[in-house]
């Protein structure tokens, strides 16, 4: 998709489509809703016929979210995830933000020129308490890493694996108060204690938005909460790693 609402990123590509739920946090899943909303089955991956590409396209360098609508290490994707790669590599002028919950495939489904690689960042999903060890995954990789506590459906203690991040994303959960895909709350005082453990550990903080819960409890006007006008000035904090990778806009060719 060339466009996205999400607020840490310009765009969102999706090679491959279709998911697994695995963890708590998929419960109301936005690309679910959205597949089966268009007759789909989201549970079954598919290569994209007509995406696949798509960053080699843009000439103007872009924040890009993978897999928006899939997960980057999911096993059904084996086949395709080098031909990624490969287009990842041949587009040095984009960032590629790569977020998973499978963080225990990541390291044997790196290419071999992983570390030359200096636009890609890998994050994990941390939901609550539970998934808090998924981190650990993240310690020896060479590119930037972060962690997104999005939903955010439970109080979480900040460990030692967390000071070793890049940047944390935080976010409380969109939906439906009827229906198939609804919202869990999200106690602010949550949000608040990730927010002022990440500014003591000098880990460079993003809150995306306070929820659809939040958003009803205070009367804001974005229903999920997204408006960072309407927040508190404590929360309004939405800094990016300090890391990113300075390029010429001269330097780069882009080829198939």
């Amino acid at each position: 998709m060339e466009n996205t609402k999400i607020q840490w990123t310009d765009n969102t590509w999706n090679p491959w489509y279709g998911c697994q739920k695995i963890s708590p946090g998929c419960k109301f899943c936005y690309m679910y809703r959205d597949q089966e909303n268009y007759g789909g089955n989201p549970q079954k991956v598919f290569r994209s016929k007509t995406r696949f590409k798509e960053p080699m396209k843009w000439k103007q360098p872009r924040m890009i979210f993978t897999c928006s609508w899939s997960d980057w290490f999911i096993e059904e994707a084996d086949l395709w995830r080098n031909e990624a790669w490969e287009i990842i590599r041949k587009t040095p002028h984009h960032t590629y933000l790569i977020l998973t919950k499978r963080p225990e495939r990541i390291k044997d489904h790196l290419p071999s020129y992983f570390e030359s690689l200096h636009n890609v960042w890998i994050g994990v999903s941390v939901e609550s308490q539970q998934q808090v060890s998924r981190i650990a995954y993240l310690n020896d990789l060479s590119c930037i890493t972060f962690a997104s506590f999005e939903p955010l459906i439970g109080e979480i203690e900040w460990d030692q694996n967390m000071n070793l991040l890049d940047w944390c994303i935080i976010g409380g959960e969109s939906g439906n108060d009827t229906g198939k895909h609804r919202y869990r709350p999200m106690e602010l005082e949550w949000m608040e204690k990730l927010i002022d453990a990440s500014i003591k550990n000098n880990v460079k903080c993003f809150v995306k938005q306070l929820g659809t819960y939040q958003a009803k409890s205070l009367s804001l006007k974005d229903k999920h909460g997204g408006g960072i006008d309407e927040w508190d000035s404590h929360l309004r904090i939405r800094e990016f790693p300090n890391k990113r990778k300075p390029f010429d806009l001269f330097s780069y060719s882009i080829s198939e």
